[in-house]
């Protein structure tokens, strides 16, 4: 059984992967855009430029973007899980010691959740995969790379 579950690992993986990367995404358009309830569910957007809220937006839009594709997951993974710690430190344990108290409950998670994508990286059905694939075959000599003609 354990040997099944291994194989899938990289599958369930990237599936978390695009699962996270989409959900977080989703809170970068709705703060920027004003889509799906917009900026706090109130249908609104952030001031464009407003500190913390509208750079905290482009990193979820972008960096979930990024994610979501697995192209540079790591370093855009890195980034997400500390916008998520400033957003946890800053904004919500002031007013409250526990994530369910001062309604930290999901920068807490995208915070860990992108921090296992910083060491795991982005699992199967990412792009980081298909370019290292390509990079690989394209270091090995040409001779290597033809395949053999069935007779």
């Amino acid at each position: 059984m354990t040997g099944r579950l291994d194989r899938a690992q990289p599958y369930v993986l990237g599936l978390f992967r695009i699962v996270v990367g989409l959900l977080f995404a989703c809170h970068g358009a709705a703060s920027l855009f004003g889509v799906l309830g917009g900026a706090a569910g109130t249908g609104g957007t952030v001031e464009t430029g407003a500190w913390p809220s509208w750079y905290a937006a482009v990193i979820q839009l972008v960096g979930g973007g990024l994610v979501l594709l697995g192209l540079g997951t790591r370093v855009a993974a890195l980034i997400a899980s500390g916008s998520m710690a400033y957003a946890y430190f800053k904004v919500h344990q002031p007013s409250a010691l526990w994530p369910l108290e001062n309604g930290g409950e999901p920068s807490a998670l995208f915070c860990w959740a992108f921090l296992l994508l910083v060491f795991t990286g982005s699992g199967a059905f990412g792009l980081d995969r298909l370019f290292a694939r390509r990079s690989a075959a394209g270091d090995r000599p040409a001779a290597e790379r033809q395949t053999p003609v069935a007779a």
